[in-house]
């Protein structure tokens, strides 16, 4: 695993982004919406081929730059799910609070953002396994 593998990239961040569907969509949509005080208005509103592409670009970054870690570090299966789940656990979802802190947003938004995030860093780690 020492090489970019720039499919297992394309992999991870499209598992990343299926996990938002159901999310999103299925599993919290509605009370992700309530949460985040949106009107069924304004969330068809919205440009959605740019915001699914830009989207799916920033997963394709995050998804590089774990590739990236784990690569160098020659982690282990177990190492590599540590690493991605520790990374979207006690990065991602860190900065996320203190920026929904400033901006005031309740603690059922974030519990649902969160847990999009770490479980889509979740599921790209289980798809970088499928790569080692």
């Amino acid at each position: 695993m020492n090489e970019m593998n720039f499919f297992a990239v394309l992999l991870g961040a499209l598992a990343f982004f299926v996990v938002g569907m159901l999310w999103y969509g299925v599993l919290f949509g509605k009370v992700w919406q309530r949460a985040a005080r949106l009107s069924d208005e304004t969330v068809r509103s919205g440009n959605m081929p740019l915001i699914f592409g830009l989207t799916f670009l920033f997963e394709l970054l995050i998804a590089s730059t774990l590739w990236h870690g784990i690569a160098r570090s020659g982690a282990s299966d177990r190492a590599t799910m540590m690493m991605a789940i520790g990374f979207g656990a006690t990065v991602m979802v860190p900065a996320l609070g203190i920026h929904y802190l400033y901006l005031r947003k309740t603690l059922t938004l974030f519990l649902i953002d969160s847990g999009h995030i770490v479980t889509g860093m979740t599921a790209m780690g289980g798809v970088f396994l499928l790569f080692r």
